[in-house]
């Protein structure tokens, strides 16, 4: 019986004695790939977005003139880009931006009403009584705990400039906008943008 204890004391010390080396060598082979695995943290984590393919193809589809920027400038790096011919937003269009600010800022077009289009994709955002006038034309202001936003509507498509950015971003965003293709212009000729420019 004694023996049987010393036995078991033994395996016991062995088991943990080898779980001990295990993690340790675990351990040293993860840092010796962490080492030799190149690696820059001075990156930007920001993985930018190539648009051209679905704004073409969005404006071949869309009933409404799809509105992109024009000018805006390196520093505003394109991170998303979805169109969606029949979903539950409509013909909605989308493509998002870190502004020069760090700041997160959004196109949003959809053939759907309004009202329930501009609080989806504001999260939540409630209307002023503030505008905004840009390129000769009145955007309403939207202000939210989470996105602010500029909301444009006309017959057919409403244009809401959202994000995280300050209005003064927004406006810039909005202010870039071109817009064309649509159902009234088969041959893909630019018409009046959104923003007026």
């Amino acid at each position: 019986m004694a023996a049987q204890q010393r036995e078991g004391g033994r395996r016991g010390g062995q088991t943990v004695r080898d779980m001990i080396l295990s993690l340790a060598l675990i351990l040293l082979a993860a840092g010796v790939i962490y080492l030799f695995i190149p690696h820059d943290d001075s990156k930007d984590p920001v993985r930018k977005v190539s648009y051209r393919v679905e704004l073409d193809t969005a404006r071949r589809a869309a009933p409404y003139p799809v509105a992109a920027p024009v000018g805006l400038g390196r520093e505003w790096r394109a991170t998303s880009v979805t169109y969606q011919g029949n979903g539950e937003r409509g013909a909605a269009w989308h493509l998002g931006f870190v502004t020069p600010r760090e700041q997160y800022a959004a196109v949003e077009q959809s053939d759907q009403r309004a009202s329930r289009f501009v609080g989806r994709v504001t999260q939540g955002a409630r209307k002023t009584e503030r505008g905004q006038e840009i390129d000769g034309e009145r955007w309403t202001r939207y202000q939210g705990d989470k996105y602010d936003a500029l909301v444009l509507e006309k017959p057919g498509v409403t244009t809401v400039v959202t994000g995280t950015a300050g209005f003064a971003e927004l406006a810039r965003l909005a202010g870039a906008l071109e817009a064309s293709g649509g159902k009234d212009d088969p041959t893909g000729k630019p018409s009046p943008s959104p923003s007026g420019s």
